[in-house]
């Protein structure tokens, strides 16, 4: 397994990131576990998940798994560097529950989630708390208030972002300085070969600040599986079915390069964004042990400079940073 460090911390983690959404959806209990153990065994020590993940097992059903592994593995939560979110909604709306402040992420709302995630992953601390989207209602004085308190109580090691502009990462952190606390270390954006748009201004606000960047969704939700049953099953749903039929001549081609040097589609698509600046990982989502040993492979492909122009010719990015992407 290759390391590298979170952003702008002393904190070392795997370059593959194990994502966790599927656990308790699509994924069962027995294969989430047999998923960790495997990922634990090749040294991912980089584990992400949210407070709101579940599916079909109920908000939270995720982080529950995760905690129970923990649970049935005395010592191995100190291997693992922990990331969870928050933002979601926990109480279903239709309900008579209390739903008036349980979501977003106010200084009341992160408070209450903390506590929640902190017991459904049985665990003393968060190593990294991350924002699930921008929230526009709340000021950063607020948030970082929440946070620091967090921080001060051990509960929480560092702070994160995901889905955020480069304007939200400015100003986060400008206003984190001005408090003397350490600030956003990440941020978690759609990143791959299809969707390249954080070139523009996330990723040259991450470098200036110091956040390593995640990428979610690093094969675009299949479409760079090549003939995976993961591709497979993903394409049912009408959107992606549609991107596919609309790129189906680049993903043809995309295909053939990856199988005419010996790799996977997969393992390729994950190499590429390894070999781009300000990655610290991609977060990967398996479904099957399988799944995970072919993404761990991404880190033997080594891209040639001619390799990367290759790609960079079948899918196109904005053409660098803003504004010199764009202007004069």
């Amino acid at each position: 397994m290759d390391y590298t460090h979170l952003g702008r911390t002393g904190t070392s983690v795997s370059r593959i990131v194990l994502g966790t959404m599927n656990f308790g959806d699509r994924t069962t209990e027995e294969d989430a576990f047999a998923i960790m153990d495997r990922a634990h065994e090749l040294g991912v020590n980089f584990f992400d998940t949210a407070n709101g993940y579940g599916g079909a097992g109920g908000r939270g059903a995720t982080e529950e798994i995760i905690g129970r592994w923990f649970a049935a593995r005395p010592g191995v939560r100190d291997d693992i560097v922990l990331a969870t979110k928050v933002h979601s909604p926990m109480v279903d709306p239709t309900s008579d529950g209390d739903v008036v402040n349980a979501r977003g992420a106010s200084a009341w709302q992160v408070r209450r989630e903390a506590i929640g995630s902190l017991r459904r992953l049985q665990t003393d601390r968060i190593d990294l708390y991350q924002f699930h989207h921008i929230d526009r209602h709340i000021s950063w004085p607020e948030l970082w208030q929440s946070m620091e308190v967090l921080v001060a109580r051990g509960e929480v090691v560092y702070a994160g972002s995901s889905n955020f502009a480069a304007w939200n990462i400015a100003q986060a952190n400008e206003i984190a300085q001005q408090r003397h606390f350490l600030g956003l270390v990440s941020e978690q954006s759609l990143y791959n070969l299809v969707q390249r748009s954080i070139e523009l201004e996330v990723i040259p606000a991450a470098l200036n600040y110091g956040l390593g960047i995640l990428p979610w969704s690093p094969l675009a939700g299949g479409l760079l599986s090549g003939g995976s049953s993961d591709a497979k099953a993903r394409s049912a749903a009408a959107a992606v079915k549609s991107k596919r039929d609309e790129l189906r001549d680049q993903l043809d081609a995309y295909d053939a390069f990856a199988r005419e040097r010996g790799w996977t589609p997969a393992s390729l698509g994950l190499a590429w964004l390894l070999h781009q600046p300000g990655v610290t990982g991609p977060i990967i989502g398996p479904r099957t042990v399988e799944q995970l040993d072919t993404a761990v492979a991404a880190l033997d492909i080594e891209l040639s400079a001619e390799d990367l122009r290759a790609l960079d010719e079948l899918f196109p990015g904005p053409g660098g940073q803003a504004p010199e992407a764009y202007a004069w």
